[in-house]
């Protein structure tokens, strides 16, 4: 890499940064090109990213953002995850070291908040973004169905009741 591509992937990885809702730091120990590629398209299906970065460019483009505390953890061969959603990064990364031994989750953060690997652990275990807002949205439309229902319960009470009279009377 000569000097411009050095500048001009910071710059990249900077702006990555910057709009990450979390970053999680992996570490490959021998991971195939097959299984690196599975893993690219895992993140790519979940709405993130995986990018190996050389541990100096990153650290360089870690400066002025929130994420700086991370160039502690940028030793040895690394990769860098990351997402919008604050849950989709993790999950994806957790997932697939479970089934994948050379894949090994060193840390991330999240904002300002640094985490260690049983903290990228629980953030993978809450549910996605997505997920919340379908719950929220449930929740906001159950009083409305139950509202509903209540309403037309006595209605419906009465019709059964004269149903049974109208019964009783014809035998």
């Amino acid at each position: 890499m000569n000097r411009a591509e050095k500048s001009q992937a910071v710059e990249e990885l900077n702006s990555t940064f910057q709009d990450a809702a979390v970053v999680v730091v992996t570490r490959n120990l021998g991971l195939t090109v097959a299984a690196s590629t599975d893993l690219r398209s895992q993140m790519r299906d979940a709405g993130a990213s995986y990018k190996v970065a050389k541990n100096r460019l990153a650290r360089i483009a870690l400066d002025g953002t929130d994420y700086a505390p991370l160039s502690d953890l940028l030793t040895g061969p690394t990769a860098l995850a990351t997402s919008t959603d604050p849950v989709a990064a993790a999950k994806v990364a957790i997932d697939f070291a479970k089934t994948n031994d050379k894949l090994e989750i060193v840390g991330g953060a999240m904002g300002s908040t640094l985490l260690d690997a049983d903290g990228i652990k629980a953030l993978a275990s809450m549910p996605s973004l997505d997920e919340l807002r379908g719950t929220l949205i449930g929740l906001i439309q159950a009083p409305a169905t139950k509202i509903a229902r209540v309403v037309k319960e006595p209605s419906a009470k009465l019709a059964r009741v004269f149903h049974a009279y109208g019964e009783k009377e014809a035998a």
